[in-house]
């Protein structure tokens, strides 16, 4: 077969595949039974770490939050585990309900009017808002927060790159979006403002400040959102967002290896033609029995390529319904009380280490469960997050390789799973790491 389509060897197609992405080979040995080799595997297996092993104060983006056993028991049943693409409205009235019932309860937490059937991911969501608006205002500028996500950024010029949009970058000196240098920066060629709440470094940003802003020119607002954070902050739509997107992992879906993912989108009614993906929608059938279906389909497999909204295909279904059980579990009490306990654990950890010697607060603004600390000159924070990784402490992300100003900065987040031992269990295993290699 290799002779057939020309290489010599198995590893010549892979060659595409940068050599330090590649697993190395497992090198078992020859002639292992069945017995031999399971436990080989689980071996190996077992040198992966989760967050039952560690304890992880990573965010910035994927989210270690309590997933409610129903979720797991409804959304495995073999019904929704092996349904597909809802093409035939006859035979898929329960995915169909199952859609129609997420794309509510997103435009309840996010205050829209209408919402797609889910998009791949939180970057791909926001990319796919911007040429929404593109497409609505016929201008050709864009207008980002640099507190927006980093790498939905990069994804957001991906799919800009060759279309002639000019994409500008707001800096963000104090943290948040100052809605006086939107007001400043805006012109009437501005299709849409970009910004996130909680942002990148966890603050809270004042929405309907930019939102006037934006307005006063023409342009749309783009909000992209943390929806647990929505269990207590107020929604964007009664902010003055136009388009609201996100990233639905943290509502019952695994962090596993960054993953998977679930991209939501919420808009204005005005807006509902536009928007990519498509839609369930509920009706009346000739019986006056009620009845759900693809109500909008403006996508290229349904319609003429040039007349599509986007490419985008196949919605993010099974993590949808996640989405749904968890919400639905929780309720909006339920929700209210976990926003709760983030901002309850998360300013009792950054209040605890701000005592930790050579620590020190970077932003002073208001936040939801992330936030920014520094070290001083000379401590070396990777240093010190490798000491932690050895006591199994993943103590925040390094803000360096996105953000150059901010050397020697940690993101750090704190979820409802943390306890207070586990807190102060960090800030003390912290406190000695700093103190036994800088006095």
């Amino acid at each position: 077969m290799l002779r057939a389509i020309g290489v010599a060897r198995f590893e010549e197609l892979l060659s595409d595949i940068p050599a330090q992405l590649r697993m190395p080979t497992l090198a078992l040995p020859a002639g292992l039974s069945e017995l031999e080799l399971l436990a080989k595997a689980k071996g190996l297996a077992q040198l992966n770490q989760s967050t039952e092993q560690v304890d992880s104060y990573l965010g910035a983006g994927m989210y270690d939050h309590h997933i409610p056993a129903v979720v797991d028991a409804l959304a495995s049943r073999g019904e929704f585990a092996t349904a597909y693409t809802p093409y035939q409205a006859e035979a898929s009235q329960g995915t169909l309900q199952a859609i129609y019932e997420y794309q509510t309860m997103i435009c309840e937490l996010t205050g829209m009017e209408v919402a797609n059937a889910s998009l791949y991911d939180g970057a791909s969501s926001l990319a796919e808002a911007a040429l929404v608006a593109l497409r609505t205002t016929g201008r050709q500028r864009l207008l980002v927060s640099q507190a927006v996500h980093p790498e939905y950024r990069q994804v957001l010029r991906t799919y800009l790159d060759g279309n002639g949009v000019h994409l500008a970058e707001l800096p963000v000196p104090s943290g948040i979006t100052e809605a006086s240098r939107v007001a400043e920066q805006v012109s009437p060629d501005v299709a849409a403002v970009i910004v996130q709440t909680p942002n990148f470094f966890g603050c809270l940003e004042t929405l309907a400040e930019l939102a006037e802003a934006a307005h006063a020119k023409g342009a749309l607002v783009i909000v992209c959102v943390y929806p647990v954070a929505l269990g207590i902050i107020q929604p964007p739509g009664a902010a003055g967002a136009d388009i609201v997107v996100g990233e639905g992992q943290s509502l019952g879906n695994p962090m596993s290896y960054g993953g998977p993912t679930l991209g939501f989108f919420a808009a204005r009614q005005e807006l509902v033609r536009k928007i990519p993906g498509r839609l369930a929608g509920r009706t009346i059938d000739a019986e006056q029995q009620c009845g759900y279906v693809l109500t909008l389909q403006a996508r290229e497999q349904h319609i003429r390529r040039e007349k599509a909204s986007s490419n985008i295909c196949t919605n993010e279904g099974l993590l949808a319904l996640r989405a749904t059980i968890h919400l639905s579990a929780l309720g909006p009490q339920g929700l209210r009380e976990v926003a709760l306990l983030n901002v309850q654990k998360s300013h009792y950890a950054y209040e605890q280490l701000l005592q930790v010697p050579h620590v020190a607060p970077v932003f002073t603004q208001p936040f939801f469960n992330e936030f920014v600390i520094r070290f001083s000159e000379g401590v070396s924070s990777d240093r010190l997050l490798r000491q932690l990784s050895a006591e199994r402490i993943l103590g925040g992300v390094g803000l360096q390789r996105w953000y150059p100003a901010l050397a020697g900065a940690w993101l750090v987040c704190v979820t409802e799973t943390k306890t207070k031992a586990q807190i102060d269990r960090f800030v003390e295993t912290l406190t000695k790491a700093v103190q036994a290699t800088h006095g």
